[in-house]
């Protein structure tokens, strides 16, 4: 069994209460707009971690981190990639990688639109962790921990790490 924590769309924000979800993860995902290094590299010193570049994501990010990440673990495949489309509507790119390989599990992020959805039609599970970041339009921030063990995920919790807005404050008050 192990414990995971995904997170995406931390736009270079990393604060202590990631940080302490992190240390009880066995593995920490990242679905992509990391944003600076900085935060992959604090997760990755942590535990270890599977990323995936974002849109906003510089060419150190690319170099250090796929577009696409397939995998398997405790018997479960995932792709993640970061700009899927929406749940079931998936881009062209995506849809591609879907038919050439099904995963049991997609995951994106992008949208900063927590979901986790039953795609009946492609027979997978979709899962977006919102964002866990201060910038852009979410009001919530948010992540997803769960459990892969013996070919299936559960125990799946979203943690809501508090409002965007006062988490931005915050940062804007420590900076003056």
């Amino acid at each position: 069994m192990k414990k995971i924590l995904l997170l995406s769309d931390t736009h270079g924000h990393l604060d202590d209460r990631m940080l302490v979800y992190a240390k009880t993860a066995d593995e920490i995902w990242h679905a992509g707009d990391i944003g600076n290094l900085k935060v992959t590299d604090t997760l990755a010193k942590i535990k270890p971690l599977r990323a995936v570049y974002g849109n906003i994501d510089g060419a150190a990010a690319r170099v250090q981190f796929p577009e696409n990440n397939r995998f398997s673990l405790e018997g479960v495949n995932f792709l993640i990639t970061h700009i899927g489309g929406p749940a079931g509507k998936y881009t062209q790119r995506v849809r591609e990688l879907i038919e050439i390989d099904t995963p049991d599990v997609f995951i994106c992020g992008h949208s900063h639109i927590l979901k986790v959805m039953q795609i009946k039609s492609k027979r997978l599970l979709h899962l977006n962790p919102g964002a866990a970041g201060i910038q852009g339009f979410h009001q919530m921030r948010t992540m997803l921990r769960f459990e892969v063990a013996q070919g299936k995920l559960q125990n799946m919790e979203v943690i809501e790490l508090g409002k965007r807005a006062k988490a931005l404050a915050q940062t804007v008050n420590r900076a003056n």
